[in-house]
């Protein structure tokens, strides 16, 4: 395949690197489609190419674990860029391990980021004029979880 092709498969362009400050996962149910649970975002930071940004508190990552190896993330949280600019963030995420790395990370345990399966397909709305063409790409990323943050890389789909 060619450049000019255009069914060739898209190339990545790196986008931003996250760190998202989380704390204590809330479990609200457990029912038929598995147990939901709410992890509150407090904070962190993000860094692209040419900006950079924190993580604004009060966001949420609404999770459905389906099962002892898979997880459905569903995280909604906005950032505010150095230039005041603000970007709302909806990212859409699985996360596969084997049953007992799975364990270790619902109960907030360290493990082995080799050991999970963590891609993600994050979705970004902005005002800026700086960054207007965010709103009209599509992204994935991989992301590791730690017992208080999850660290992320976004990449643009060319």
């Amino acid at each position: 395949m060619t450049s000019t092709d255009p069914l060739a498969p898209p190339s990545l362009d790196h986008f931003a690197d996250l760190e998202v400050d989380v704390g204590k996962p809330q479990v609200l149910s457990q029912g038929a489609r598995g147990m939901r649970r709410l992890v509150p975002i407090t904070g962190g930071q993000a860094r692209g190419n040419g900006w950079t940004a924190r993580v604004l508190p009060g966001g949420t990552d609404f999770q459905l674990i389906v099962s002892d190896t898979l997880s459905e993330l569903d995280a909604r949280y906005g950032l505010e860029t150095d230039a005041g600019d603000l970007i709302y963030v909806q990212n859409h995420a699985v996360r596969a391990a084997p049953a007992d790395v799975m364990a270790k990370l619902l109960r907030g345990e360290p493990v082995d980021p080799a050991q999970v399966y963590f891609r993600c397909n994050p979705r970004f709305e902005t005002s800026s004029k700086a960054l207007a063409w965010i709103n009209d790409r599509m992204f994935v990323g991989v992301g590791v979880r730690h017992p208080a943050q999850v660290v992320m890389r976004f990449f643009a789909l060319l």
